[in-house]
């Protein structure tokens, strides 16, 4: 069994975690979300229009919102979660791309907030940005806003998290989520043999995270061995609340063999829990974050279901500007996800993203 992280290290990661947001690393840029006509076919590429001067951002921004540089497009982000860390490293793949352009970046941060993101894309749509990169906090919530998007006939390009509809969208390229949470069903089947009780922290409103948990239940299903989920709640994807969520579960079942958390700030909560619970289950999660990878080789955290979020950001970004210039583009595409452990963690470094 893994000897836990010494209780100074733990703290010290709570502490980032709660400067961070819901991953434990640096903040990320606030967030902006597209807006998007029926996906218009490559060829019909519009002709950029010169992006008009930003208006000033609303109080709760409490800053200006960039102005497009001369000649350059104004482009609109929006993400879950502004503050964890992938959508951190994510964000800055595609803003290296944009301004690669000439073009302005303007994102803006829900913080998980479905109606939040909503205004914040109707804001984005009033200064004037000519195409949207989108990530929903919710699948199906966000569809007004991509009313609004297609509407303002704002092309829509769709990364990470699919939404309820797809056909808003011109392009979508994300992880493999559903093998994600495969791959560590597949080594927790390998590793207890016997089987056991296990919790299971998801986010129903979160595709990606539901693509996720649907595979990890699905590689223990088909593995034979016997795991009854014995608790599951709503982490929202974020850390301090998969920490609440899994203070509650161990309490009721202090004997679970494994947790699973649908990405790596749920995990990370899970594992402080745990930590504090004197218990020893292994944890999972789905990312392949910095944090988590330096605690693969000495602790409980078990193994994380790694993608890309350079590869994912950079890909969009690419796919847009190949659309935006004529080309035909594919409509979804997948990023490869696998699982990394502490038998490979060194393959792929602790001090960053892979």
């Amino acid at each position: 069994m893994k000897k836990k992280i010494v209780s100074a290290v733990l703290c010290s990661a709570m502490l980032a975690t709660v400067l961070a947001g819901c991953g434990g690393k640096e903040a990320a840029p606030a967030a902006t979300a597209p807006a998007a006509e029926e996906a218009p076919a490559a060829e019909e590429a519009p002709a950029a229009e010169e992006a008009p001067a930003a208006e000033e951002a609303p109080a709760e921004d409490a800053a200006e919102a960039p102005a497009a540089s001369e000649g350059g497009r104004m482009i609109g982000y929006t993400c879950m979660d502004g503050t964890n860390p992938f959508f951190v490293a994510l964000e800055g793949a595609i803003k290296e791309v944009v301004e690669s352009h000439g073009d302005t970046l303007v994102s803006m941060d829900p913080a998980n907030d479905s109606n939040t993101q909503i205004d914040q894309i109707e804001d984005m749509i009033s200064r004037g940005v000519e195409l949207m990169f989108v990530n929903p906090v919710d699948a199906d919530g966000i569809i007004p806003a991509l009313d609004m998007l297609k509407d303002a006939d704002i092309p829509m390009f769709g990364f990470d998290t699919q939404v309820g509809d797809m056909s808003y969208l011109v392009s979508y390229a994300g992880s493999d989520n559903y093998n994600a949470g495969y791959v560590c069903g597949k080594d927790l089947a390998e590793k207890v043999p016997e089987g056991g009780d296990i919790l299971v922290l998801d986010s129903p409103t979160m595709q990606s995270v539901t693509d996720r948990t649907n595979g990890f239940l699905a590689a223990l299903e088909e593995s034979g061995v016997t795991f009854n989920v014995v608790g599951q709640q709503d982490a929202q994807g974020n850390q301090q609340v998969g920490n609440e969520k899994a203070t509650d579960l161990l309490t009721a079942n202090p004997d679970v063999v494994a947790i699973f958390g649908g990405n790596d700030p749920t995990a990370l909560g899970a594992y402080a829990a745990a930590d504090a619970a004197g218990v020893t289950p292994m944890i999972y999660g789905v990312d392949g974050s910095p944090d988590v990878k330096a605690l693969l080789k000495d602790t409980i955290m078990e193994g994380t279901g790694a993608q890309s979020p350079i590869s994912i950001g950079k890909t969009i970004a690419e796919t847009a500007y190949k659309w935006l210039d004529g080309e035909t583009v594919e409509e979804f595409i997948p990023i490869e996800t696998f699982l990394i452990t502490a038998d490979n963690v060194d393959e792929f470094g602790t001090d960053g993203w892979q």
